[in-house]
């Protein structure tokens, strides 16, 4: 785990930090292949340079993103508002994070992108890549 999340991890409160524990270490081992590292204040995971995955504190929990989340056909996951593709779920404890649906989340993460890497370039306009 990139040291700069463990960091992140370690500065929320006991029972965030056992979430995003949790969280990390699953994303991890889900995405072996991903770049990992603060993005915006927030842990994120890159495949080739595109958002993937990603976490973040907010009032409601800990919410765990999937930039292309929203065309995962995902009952768990909700779409983001707006014109991008993504989804999330928040959780406000540990033991709410299935394991078996998170390791289908991050497979379909690996399999479904959107081209957030060239949002700038292409200027606004979203692209599927996979």
């Amino acid at each position: 785990m990139h040291k700069d999340i463990e960091s992140y991890n370690a500065a929320q409160a006991a029972d965030d930090a056992a979430i995003c524990a949790e969280l990390a270490q699953q994303i991890d081992k889900g995405l072996p292949d991903a770049e990992s590292k603060i993005w915006h204040a927030h842990p994120v995971w890159f495949l080739e340079g595109n958002p993937v995955a990603g976490y973040s504190k907010l009032k409601a929990g800990l919410r765990l993103m999937f930039w292309s989340g929203a065309d995962f056909e995902e009952p768990l996951l909700t779409p983001g508002t707006g014109k991008f593709k993504d989804a999330s779920i928040t959780y406000t404890s540990k033991d709410q994070i299935n394991i078996k649906d998170l390791k289908r989340w991050l497979k379909k993460a690996r399999e479904i992108q959107w081209d957030y890497k060239n949002l700038v370039k292409r200027k606004g306009k979203l692209e599927r890549l996979k």
